[in-house]
């Protein structure tokens, strides 16, 4: 027997679970009472169910041809030909006072013994740190030139053609 509740009207309808991409068939819209209507849509979406708006994909940029600067292999070698340079011109400088002072402590007589003319050992080698110095700076200098300063042109050279291209576009 049916009750006055399991008649159609009163039963509710079966709705499948929300779903953000479901769209219901559309059906036309009905005819508008003005030719021109004065309002567009609105702007924001009247169907949670409708698809939301893309927006327009930002425009591709072309990469370029090498690697950015700081990943280049001339920037790890202008590194390691400058961690050699310091590495061969304080080791000079320091390599020799370091000899000079193991000598005093250690061979008090070779330091105390006269080369010529009253001169001690000890004496001539503390004289002699100042050339010493002064080669390794010009070790220094020498191996800038020769080893450091090329490559650190050519990355000059390379950055700025870059940025002359990256002006371009």
């Amino acid at each position: 027997m049916q009750d006055a509740f399991s008649s159609p009207e009163h039963q509710r309808r079966h709705q499948p679970p929300y779903d953000p991409l479901y769209a219901p068939p559309h059906s036309s819209p009905p005819p508008s009472p003005h030719p021109f209507p004065h309002h567009t849509s609105p702007a924001h979406l009247t169907y949670p169910w409708q698809p939301q708006p893309q927006p327009p994909e930002p425009e591709r940029k072309r990469q370029p041809r090498h690697h950015a600067l700081g990943r280049h292999s001339d920037i790890r070698v202008l590194r390691g030909a400058y961690r050699r340079q310091r590495r061969v011109a304080t080791l000079t400088a320091l390599g020799y006072f370091t000899l000079f002072l193991f000598l005093s402590a250690f061979a008090p007589g070779l330091m105390a013994s006269e080369v010529s003319g009253g001169l001690p050992t000890g004496l001539l080698l503390g004289l002699l740190q100042v050339p010493v110095t002064c080669l390794a700076i010009g070790l220094y200098e020498y191996t800038a030139r020769r080893r450091v300063d090329p490559i650190a042109d050519r990355i000059r050279r390379q950055t700025q053609l870059d940025a002359k291209r990256e002006a371009a576009r």
